[in-house]
């Protein structure tokens, strides 16, 4: 006599737990978490400044869960909408959407409750002026950079980082519910930032860009161009962070901090053009020195702009 079970089998439970699993680590990886981790760096810091000490507990963790939220929005869409580009670069190729992983249908749907849920919860539990600052940068994302920016012209970036500078004034606006001078020196140093910074990583990735038919400036332009233009911009991204200290009255812990580290990414910066002007070329030139320094660069810049609010 067959006895029957009303308990699926331990493998099936298993596949299932996998399966759920991997649905779960899709969407994540749709919202591309280490960009949320840098724009969170550059929020916290800018909540300290704005208390001149610590911020209010609530406002600073409702401010960085929707600040969350509101990023992952942006990068769902804009995963989304580059879903064929993804696809042809080796660099992103494994992304969900390239992957199947997702449908695009669910990924919009997902980009879309994200960016209202940000929305709402950073206008009812922070402030409308919060709340109207990160639905702009979703937007700007959305519709400037990924769709009329990014395969149009070499000039991307630049412009297309606005909303990845939006971070310093949501944080600022979350805690004095205004916008002044000294979020907007940190905007400044962000907006500066960001082009060396991509292009050194698309210099790396320059075959990916050309592949896919996207104007980068490495694509569009010789090594040159690129390695001159990013010692311009890191320049100005030096200067507008000692900006900072008049501008914000800021002990001469942060002017110090800053002028070291922006010493030492000009160091890096002229190294790059040193390697171009011996001859290196290519993956030569090492351009990924330069974008993982920028990176470490901007996350200790804004370290240092808590640590003096605490001071």
């Amino acid at each position: 006599m067959t006895v029957l079970t009303t308990k699926p089998p331990t493998a099936a439970l298993s596949a299932a737990r996998r399966s759920t699993l991997a649905t779960v680590r899709a969407y994540v990886a749709l919202t591309k978490p280490r960009i949320i981790e840098l724009l969170l760096i550059t929020t916290l810091p800018v909540m300290f400044l704005a208390a001149r000490g610590f911020p209010p507990l609530w406002t600073a963790v409702a401010v960085l869960v929707f600040g969350t939220l509101s990023a992952g929005s942006a990068n769902v869409l804009n995963c989304y909408i580059d879903r064929d580009i993804d696809a042809t670069m080796r660099r992103t190729r494994r992304r969900p959407l390239a992957m199947a992983e997702v449908t695009p249908r669910n990924a919009l749907i997902f980009g879309v409750v994200l960016g209202v849920l940000s929305t709402l919860g950073l206008g009812l539990s922070v402030n409308w002026v919060a709340a109207g600052g990160s639905l702009g940068a979703i937007l700007f994302y959305v519709f400037v950079y990924s769709m009329l920016l990014k395969r149009r012209t070499s000039q991307n970036v630049v412009w297309g980082g606005i909303a990845g500078c939006m971070p310093v004034l949501i944080g600022w606006a979350g805690i004095t519910g205004r916008v002044d001078w000294a979020p907007v020196v940190l905007f400044g140093v962000v907006f500066f930032w960001t082009p060396p910074h991509t292009w050194t990583l698309a210099m790396r990735y320059r075959e990916d860009y050309a592949a896919a038919k996207v104007p980068m400036l490495p694509v569009v332009a010789g090594e040159r161009r690129v390695v001159l233009e990013s010692v311009a911009y890191t320049w100005a991204t030096v200067l507008c962070s000692l900006l900072l200290w008049p501008v914000a009255h800021t002990t001469p812990f942060y002017a110090v901090a800053a002028a070291v580290l922006g010493a030492v990414c000009l160091w890096e910066v002229y190294r790059l053009l040193g390697r171009l002007n011996a001859g290196k070329t290519g993956v030569a030139l090492r351009p990924m020195r330069f974008f993982h320094w920028s990176n470490a660069y901007l996350a200790l810049l804004f370290l240092a702009v808590a640590v003096d609010s605490l001071l």
